[in-house]
């Protein structure tokens, strides 16, 4: 049995990964941050921006990972 140890067998690039775990992380802090030490009007804003970046980061990783993802050799 031979096996290409160059392929990743999650299938996701692993750079993708980490960035994912990056930015959630930073959107979390920052969200909490605003609730924290705002009023009314920054905790709106505070809803509205998770409403906004959740979407886009989740487009712009999907997309990061569809460019990097390994297209010769494939995960099983």
């Amino acid at each position: 049995m031979s096996e290409d140890v160059q392929r990743k067998p999650d299938g996701v690039p692993h750079t993708v990964v980490g960035l994912t775990a990056f930015f959630s992380v930073l959107l979390a802090m920052l969200v909490g941050i605003m609730f924290v030490s705002g009023g009314t009007f920054v905790k709106g804003a505070a809803v509205v921006l998770v409403i906004a970046a959740i979407p886009a980061l989740v487009g712009a990783l999907r997309g990061k990972a569809e460019r990097d993802r390994d297209h010769v050799h494939p995960s099983r």
